[in-house]
This record gives structure tokens, C-alpha cells and sequence, in this order.
């Protein structure tokens, strides 16, 4: 990509969200910034996920993730849901599982349990269009963005 369209993506704003995922081999988590609500009749979001990422292939498998609004606060979740160990990252947090097993934190501001109803791969990255099968707020505050992060994920590995 141009350097300037790099600047220029760089200044797009995404809220920044802890992307959950479980199968019989395990549970992941994951910072996820390209996210968006795409309809609300039926209630649908979509989040684009890296095929490179361990997440990935556990949500083909599944078709099913969470997805957790993190309040500004949080801001520390950003490394740990960054590391490499999937254990490390659920090490002394709540969760619980719901409707499709995936992993629900409690410890954040909202979250959506979603099944994925399809998927596309139009770029390098998967969009996961995902129903919303339940969700809930555990609290109020501030939801973190991009604009409270300085490593703003541009699409570079």
C-alpha cells in the first residue's frame, strides 16, 4: 500500500474490542478494531479477521465468536489478548459460557454472542457477518478506540 494511503487509513477511527472464540481444543482471544453493526432487523455484525490468526480457523470451525466492548479503563487487555499463549490470556479473568460456547467475559462493558451466517473474503482478511444470538451490558463507561490507542492496526502483519 502507498505510504500516504497508510497515513491516511492511520486516521480512521474503529472502536477496539476483545474477540472471543472456543472449540473442543480450546478457547482464544483476540484485539479486534474492524468491526462494525451491519443491520439491526436482524441484528448483525461483522468483524474481519486475518486468516493468519489462530482465532480464524476457530471460528470457521464454530462459525460462532464474542465479541466484548472494553471500557478505556481496560486498556491493558490490549497485551494480554495480543500474546501468544490462548491460556495466559483468560488466566484470572471471568468468563462463562452461554448459547454457543463461546468464552463471555464479565468483565467488560458489553458483549455480543454472535453466529457467523457468512463469510467473505474480498481482501486478505475474512469479514464474519454474525447474527447476534444474545448479548447484555455488564456496566457503563467509555468503550476504548482507536483514539485512545497508539498502535492503531493499519492492516500490517
Amino acid at each position: 500500500m502507498k505510504e500516504q494511503w497508510q497515513s491516511a487509513f492511520g486516521q480512521m477511527t474503529y472502536g477496539i474490542y476483545v474477540l472471543t472464540t472456543k472449540t473442543d481444543d480450546g478457547i482464544n482471544g483476540m484485539i479486534a478494531s474492524w468491526v462494525t453493526q451491519v443491520s439491526y432487523d436482524p441484528p448483525l455484525i461483522m468483524a474481519a479477521v486475518h486468516p493468519n490468526r489462530y482465532s480464524h480457523d476457530m471460528i470457521v470451525t464454530t462459525r460462532a465468536f464474542g465479541l466484548h466492548i472494553i471500557n478505556q479503563s481496560q486498556k491493558d487487555l490490549l497485551k494480554r489478548f495480543k500474546g501468544p499463549d490462548p491460556k495466559e490470556k483468560f488466566a484470572g479473568i471471568n468468563w462463562k459460557t452461554r448459547t454457543t460456547g463461546v468464552p463471555i467475559l464479565k468483565n467488560c462493558l458489553a458483549w455480543f454472542e454472535l453466529e457467523v451466517i457468512e463469510q467473505h473474503q474480498p481482501g486478505n482478511h475474512t469479514l464474519f457477518i454474525s447474527k447476534v444470538v444474545d448479548a447484555g451490558v455488564h456496566s457503563k463507561g467509555t468503550p476504548l478506540t482507536t483514539l485512545d490507542y497508539e498502535g492503531m492496526y493499519v492492516g500490517k502483519n
